[in-house]
C-alpha cells in the first residue's frame, strides 16, 4: 500500500511538473508575442521572422530549410583571394565556376563575340551580377543589354566578381589575375569596407573576414574553443528555425539572441603570427580620427590601382559605392526590423564623401548613396541586401539602372533608342 501511495504520488508530480513546464512555454510564447506585437506595431507570424532575419546572399548559397551544409561548408581556400567557393559533394555550390566565383567560367582570352565586363565587390555585387533564374542573365547585364550599345557593338557580358564578405584588397587581386582579357571592370562596395574602418578595431584595412579563419584553421588552431562556442550556437539559432519551432515566437527571440552573440574579443585570434600581421601600431589606433583617416586612405589607394591596372589593361574601370540602409532611406517597420542598427550611417556617408575626391585625379568613382531615397516600399531584405524573387527586385533593379547609366554617360554609349 505504501509503495502504491509513494508511486502515486510520485506519479501525481511529474504530471504538475508537466502541466508547470507547459503552462510556463505557453507563457512564455504569449509574452514573447505580445512584445514583438508591441516592437513592430504590427502582429508577424514567427515564420516570416524567422525568413526575414536570414541574410539572403547565405540563404542562397547554403539552399532553403532542411540542409545541413553550413555556408562554411560551401568554402575552399584561395591562395590569393582569401577564399572562394567549390562544387563538390555533398556542399558544393552548383553555381560554382573553375575558380570558385559564382557564374560564369572566366575567358583566357579576349572574347570578340560579347563587351566584356567584370563586376566585383561582396555579396551585394554578387547578386546584381550573377544568374539566378535559368533562362535569364543577371539584372546588370539585361539593363545594359536593354537600354545600350555596347563600343564594339557586340552583346554586354557581365562576369561576376564578388562574393560574399569580399572586400577591398580582394577586388584588386581578382582584377590583377584575371582582368587582362575583359574589356572593363566596375566595382560596387563600400559596406563590407567600411566594418573596418571604425575607431576601437585597431587591426589592419585588409584583414580578412572570419570566412578566411574558417577554410584554414591551422590559423586559428589557438581559439578552436571559441569558434566551437560559436559554431554550436549557430547551428542551434539555425535549428530553431526549422520544423515545430519556426512557429513560435519565443523560439524566434532565443534564435536572434544566439545568432547575434557577440564574439569574443580573441575568438579565432589565437595564433601569434596572425594577429601581429594583422594588427596596427598604437600611433595609428591611439587617435580614432588617425585611425579613420587611415583606414580610408588605404581603401582609396586600393581603389587607385585597379584604376592605374586597367588603364595598364587598356579597359575602363568605374567605381561604385554601394547604398545602405542607414542613409537616404526611410525605412518601412520590415527594414527597420531586419536593421536594428543604423549607427555606422553618418560614417558611411562620410568615407563616400572622401572617396568621391577621387574624381579629383580622374578616377571615375561614383555614390549610389541616394538611389532609393525616394523609395517608401520595402527595398532591403536583411542589413544591407535588397529584395528578390527569382528575378523580381525593385531594389537591384534601379540600382542596375543608374549603374548602367553612369557608365553609358560617362563612357559614350549610345542607348538603343539612337540606333
Amino acid at each position: 500500500m505504501v509503495n502504491k501511495t509513494s508511486s502515486r504520488q510520485t506519479g501525481l508530480r511529474v504530471a504538475a511538473l508537466g502541466v508547470g513546464l507547459v503552462m510556463a512555454l505557453v507563457g512564455l510564447e504569449i509574452l514573447s508575442t505580445a512584445w514583438l506585437t508591441i516592437r513592430d506595431g504590427h502582429y508577424t507570424p514567427a515564420k516570416q521572422l524567422f525568413a526575414t532575419s536570414r541574410n539572403t546572399y547565405i540563404q542562397d548559397i547554403t539552399g532553403s530549410g532542411g540542409s545541413t551544409c553550413r555556408y562554411i561548408d560551401t568554402m575552399f581556400p584561395h591562395p590569393y583571394l582569401a577564399f572562394v567557393h567549390h562544387r563538390d559533394d555533398p556542399c558544393g555550390v552548383p553555381s560554382a565556376n573553375d575558380i570558385g566565383m559564382l557564374g560564369d567560367n572566366y575567358p583566357v582570352a579576349r572574347n570578340p563575340d560579347r563587351f566584356v565586363i567584370l563586376l566585383a565587390g561582396g555579396s551585394v555585387a554578387s547578386q546584381i551580377s550573377q544568374l539566378v533564374e535559368p533562362g535569364r542573365r543577371s539584372f546588370i547585364e539585361e539593363e545594359l543589354n536593354r537600354h545600350y550599345v555596347s563600343p564594339t557593338g557586340k552583346p554586354f557580358l557581365v562576369l561576376n566578381g564578388g562574393l560574399g564578405a569580399w572586400k577591398q584588397p580582394q577586388q584588386l587581386i581578382l582584377l590583377a589575375i584575371y582582368g587582362d582579357f575583359i574589356d572593363a571592370v566596375v566595382t560596387l562596395d563600400g559596406y563590407n569596407e567600411q566594418h573596418l574602418i571604425q575607431p576601437g578595431l585597431k587591426v589592419r584595412f585588409e584583414m580578412p573576414a572570419a570566412n578566411y579563419l574558417g577554410v584554414n584553421p591551422i590559423v586559428a588552431k589557438d581559439g578552436f574553443g571559441n569558434l566551437a562556442l560559436s559554431w554550436f550556437m549557430g547551428r542551434i539559432a539555425g535549428w530553431l528555425g526549422t520544423g515545430l519551432t519556426s512557429h513560435s515566437h519565443a523560439a524566434y527571440l532565443l534564435a536572434s539572441a544566439m545568432a547575434s552573440k557577440p564574439a569574443d574579443d580573441n575568438a579565432g585570434f589565437g595564433a601569434k603570427t596572425y594577429s601581429t600581421m594583422m594588427s596596427l601600431p598604437s600611433k595609428i589606433t591611439d587617435s580614432p580620427t588617425t585611425y579613420m583617416d587611415w583606414q580610408i586612405a588605404q581603401y582609396a589607394k586600393y581603389i587607385r590601382v585597379m584604376d592605374l591596372t586597367a588603364r595598364d589593361f587598356g579597359i575602363r574601370s568605374m567605381f561604385f559605392l554601394q547604398p545602405v540602409p542607414a542613409v537616404d532611406k526611410i525605412l518601412t517597420p520590415e527594414e527597420s526590423r531586419a536593421t536594428p542598427d543604423t549607427s555606422y550611417g553618418q560614417r558611411y556617408a562620410h568615407i563616400v564623401q572622401r572617396l568621391l575626391a577621387l574624381r579629383e585625379r580622374n578616377i571615375e568613382v561614383r555614390s549610389l548613396l541616394d538611389v532609393f531615397k525616394d523609395e517608401k516600399v520595402t527595398i532591403y531584405s536583411d542589413d544591407i541586401h535588397p529584395k528578390r524573387e527569382l528575378m523580381d527586385s525593385r531594389g537591384y533593379s534601379l540600382m542596375a539602372a543608374r549603374m548602367a547609366h553612369e557608365m553609358a554617360s560617362t563612357w559614350g554609349w549610345r542607348t538603343k533608342s539612337q540606333q
